[in-house]
């Protein structure tokens, strides 16, 4: 429930305050007055974008903030989702500044508006002439039939079910335009890898092949230098080695005389044994190195399929054409894993496919059996508004295809006069008529849909006398179980007020700005009169006011 309604710096407002109760609250006031200013302000709450030209005083920042009563409203789970923190008592303030920055705030923390607007859209419903557009919207239609159908729970599983539908569906389309581009060139993947399987490479054969092959190409000329080092080394008659003994001899001599000479001596020794392992080493290696055509050839062969690869893939290693084997391996590994993914989500498709199935026939068999209650809802109602040929029918066309709720495409078609053709409303329907039958509609859904704060601006645009009267018994029906505000010229409509505001205009500091007052018992009567008669209201104005709003 909207309890207050504070506007500071808003075009002609320099600052007013409405608190607000349950029922039904009027307001009345003569033309320019600021009617239509404060439902613009009550539009910022609601998330409209805000405007610099609005603002009363360019120095200053316009604000506007509005407290609600939301308790019962199940809305702590908007909170938790926002992260907001929640109270019974909600207070929404929009800022505009004087730069034109804007700023939207819930309890004092700042949002965007698409938040502003989710949380606000379950607060008011706003119906200004303009608005009535809202009930040619084949989407609304469909909420008000689903809702006298009782179809909210229903609704809320096909749509869960339907959302994991879509999501299958465009994964599904998504892999197979990925496995058609795949098969295209499976072919020559399979080419390749054959290729590599063949050549079981291993990372390092390269390096160990080149050499292998570099010593037996040279296997001759690497024994005989090995054979003459030894022999040089170790085995003719004045070999490096018999030499070393003879300087060693002699530096033995002088080895206990000096500690130096004692160093040389032992490096001496040394070098001879490190001279001595190398000169063994030289033979033995001589002995193993054996020139070998075959196997000369075979790692030619080897090493010809590796260069081979190498140029057709533009690499200069192994390492680097084991890595494009294990990417082709992986991509024949990734389209199994494709085929494996389609298959299930194919079959996850089914599933939801049969699921959807059953759940839209229930919704459509619920919509048809609803749809001539609601026919006929609405046609006593446009009766008792001085509708009484005018009928809207129903129209539910069943769909090939899932839709976000349901297989049915729902239009409501009408007819003004008897025996008149029915046609969509929205190429049909008056302005008058437009609003007689939104009211209708509302008042007949107002408890199933669980309306929020109910304002209409002017919906007795275009009525008067008896149809007025009906009007006003109306919106005093849907008072009694939801806040109602009205705005109206009305006097019939007007004398149905729980609570009954004056807007006016008044000079202040050389300025036009806008007043509201709440009117007694005795004012409201003058009020009324006045819409009636004019202004002074004669005594038979002030006679019908007073039975209009039964005061004795």
């Amino acid at each position: 429930m909207l309890r207050q309604l504070h506007i500071e710096n808003y075009a002609i407002i320099d600052s007013l305050k409405i608190e607000l109760d349950k029922g039904l609250t009027i307001l009345t006031g003569e033309t320019g007055a600021g009617k239509s200013i404060i439902l613009g302000a009550l539009g910022l709450i609601l998330g409209k974008r805000a405007d610099t030209g609005v603002l009363y005083d360019k120095s200053r920042k316009s604000i506007i903030e509005a407290e609600f009563i939301i308790n019962g409203y199940q809305l702590e789970p908007f909170f938790q989702t926002h992260e907001l923190d929640y109270e019974d008592e909600l207070i929404i303030r929009r800022e505009i500044s004087s730069a034109g920055k804007s700023r939207a705030f819930i309890n004092d923390t700042p949002v965007k508006l698409n938040i502003l607007q989710e949380l606000s859209s379950q607060l008011v419903d706003l119906h200004q002439q303009f608005d009535t557009q809202e009930i040619f919207k084949s989407s609304f239609q469909q909420k008000v039939l689903d809702a006298l159908a009782s179809n909210n729970d229903i609704l809320k599983e096909y749509q869960l079910i339907y959302k994991a539908y879509q999501k299958d569906t465009k994964e599904l389309k998504a892999l197979k335009e990925q496995a058609r581009n795949i098969n295209t060139e499976a072919e020559f993947i399979a080419f390749q890898l054959q290729e590599f399987h063949q050549a079981e490479l291993q990372e390092d054969e390269q390096e160990k092949g080149e050499e292998e092959l570099n010593r037996l190409n040279n296997s001759e000329e690497i024994k005989q230098v090995s054979t003459s080092s030894y022999y040089e080394l170790l085995e003719n008659e004045n070999s490096i080695i018999e030499r070393l003994e003879e300087i060693s001899r002699q530096i033995e001599n002088f080895s206990t005389v000096d500690q130096e000479i004692q160093e040389i001596y032992e490096q001496i020794l040394n070098a001879k044994e490190e001279l001595r392992a190398v000169a063994n080493g030289l033979q033995n290696y001589s002995e193993s190195v054996e020139y070998d055509q075959q196997r000369i050839n075979e790692l030619n062969e080897r090493l010809e399929i590796i260069y081979q690869l190498q140029s057709k893939h533009k690499v200069d290693s192994v390492k680097e054409l084991l890595n494009i084997q294990s990417d082709l391996e992986s991509r024949v590994t990734s389209n199994e894993a494709i085929d494996k993914n389609i298959a299930e989500l194919t079959l996850s498709i089914e599933k939801h496919d049969k699921k959807l199935n059953k759940l839209a026939n229930t919704l459509s068999e619920k919509r048809k059996k609803t749809a001539p209650t609601l026919e006929k809802a609405v046609h006593k109602l446009l009766n008792d508004l001085s509708m009484k040929n005018a009928k809207i029918k129903v129209d539910l066309l069943a769909m090939d295809t899932f839709g976000s709720t349901g297989k049915d495409q729902i239009e409501f078609l009408f007819s003004a006069n008897l025996g008149g053709e029915f046609k969509p409303l929205k190429s049909v329907a008056s302005g008058g008529e437009t609003s007689r039958l939104a009211l209708c509609i509302k008042s007949i859904i107002a408890d199933v849909m669980h309306l929020p704060t109910m304002i209409f601006d002017e919906i007795d645009s275009g009525v008067s006398g008896e149809v007025a009267v009906k009007m006003g018994q109306i919106l005093n029906g849907l008072s009694q179980k939801h806040q109602l505000l009205s705005i109206t010229h009305s006097p019939q409509i007007a004398a149905k007020a729980d609570c009954h505001f004056f807007i006016y205009k008044e000079i202040k500091d050389q300025r036009t700005v806008t007043g509201i007052k709440i009117l007694n018992e005795s004012e409201r009567v003058t009020e009324i009169a006045k819409m009636l008669s004019g202004d002074p209201p004669s005594n038979a104005a002030k006679d019908n006011a007073k039975e209009l709003i039964n005061v004795n």
